[in-house]
């Protein structure tokens, strides 16, 4: 009896949530660009442009970020309940969020390298089939997004718990908007390559095809910036900006004249979800549970341990 009382008392550490539907969508997705980067390779060989060959290959950069945050969803699904991670998984996905950022920067440079070296030594650019090329493939990128921003959108909408940072982004999943970057990328770069091909097509505009990529380039660096400054911060268990989680933490906990808080450290384990250790120093102390309790609106705690300390000679502010 005594065991199972125990057994009853402990506390789980699957913070990571339900993330199944956003991982069989990006699964999807990761399958039509990994098609559309075969079509492009194989049309840039068939075709002798080196333009297809080229997007091809850029495209498996993407097709390699997907696949990164499938791999990142399985793994925190996978290992959720596993008692070696000490606060769950819940930070997998940012981690491959991280990684896709890398990858995203990555791009970025190669297109800049890419673009100068066009300028400065012109290739005759098959436009038909170019053309035709990156206008299916912004047909798929166009699908690709509207699957990852329905989930996107539907996942945000079921996050619950308090407003704590007025920019909210740690409320989103990292992962999937890691993802819906690459797709973005992905767009952005089959849009402009249209509209510069075009106008090299029938205005003999050859140079704007690489000041396009320069300018594509330039927008994906600010995404992948975003997204390395966003996680990095969480991986590094960084409060989030402009949260005041803090302070309502502190006002609750020392809403009693008797009760200090002299250490506090918050951090995130999920999307949306926080754990806190919260060290007190009070002449008479309480048990944990009482200043536990004094949280228990603040659902987006999830895991809370409380450092109880007496100190006699202690006298608070508030008793001056």
């Amino acid at each position: 009896m005594h065991t199972t009382k125990i057994e009853q008392r402990k506390h789980s550490h699957d913070y990571c949530g339900s993330f199944d539907r956003a991982e069989k969508k990006t699964r999807r997705v990761l399958g039509l660009t990994a098609i559309m980067m075969v079509v492009e390779i194989v049309g840039g060989l068939k075709l002798n442009s080196m333009a297809l060959f080229a997007d091809g290959w850029h495209m498996a950069t993407h097709v390699a970020a997907f696949f990164i945050t499938v791999a990142a969803y399985s793994f925190a699904r996978r290992h959720a309940k596993n008692a070696r991670y000490s606060f769950g998984t819940g930070k997998a996905g940012v981690l491959g969020a991280f990684t896709s950022a890398i990858v995203l920067g990555a791009i970025a440079v190669f297109m800049v390298v890419e673009s100068v070296n066009r300028l400065l030594h012109p290739v005759a650019i098959h436009f038909n089939e170019a053309i035709l090329v990156a206008a299916v493939g912004l047909v798929v990128n166009v699908v690709s997004a509207w699957l990852l921003k329905d989930e996107e959108h539907e996942h945000h909408g079921h996050v619950h718990g308090h407003e704590h940072s007025r920019g909210g982004s740690h409320k989103h999943d990292l992962n999937l908007r890691a993802a819906y970057a690459h797709v973005i990328a992905d767009a952005l770069t089959s849009l402009l390559a249209i509209g510069a091909l075009t106008g090299g097509k029938f205005l003999g505009y050859t140079w704007l095809d690489p000041i396009m990529g320069i300018v594509g380039s330039g927008v994906i660096a600010q995404w992948a910036y975003s997204l390395v400054r966003d996680t990095s911060g969480i991986l590094l268990d960084e409060e989030p900006e402009g949260s005041d989680l803090n302070a309502e933490i502190r006002k609750a906990i020392e809403s009693d004249d008797d009760t200090l808080i002299t250490d506090l450290h918050i951090w995130q384990v999920g999307v949306g979800k926080f754990a806190a250790i919260i060290s007190v120093v009070a002449h008479e102390p309480k048990p944990p549970s009482v200043y536990k309790q004094l949280l228990k609106e603040h659902e987006e705690l999830v895991h809370v341990t409380v450092e109880v300390e007496q100190c006699p000679g202690f006298q608070t502010a508030n008793a001056h």
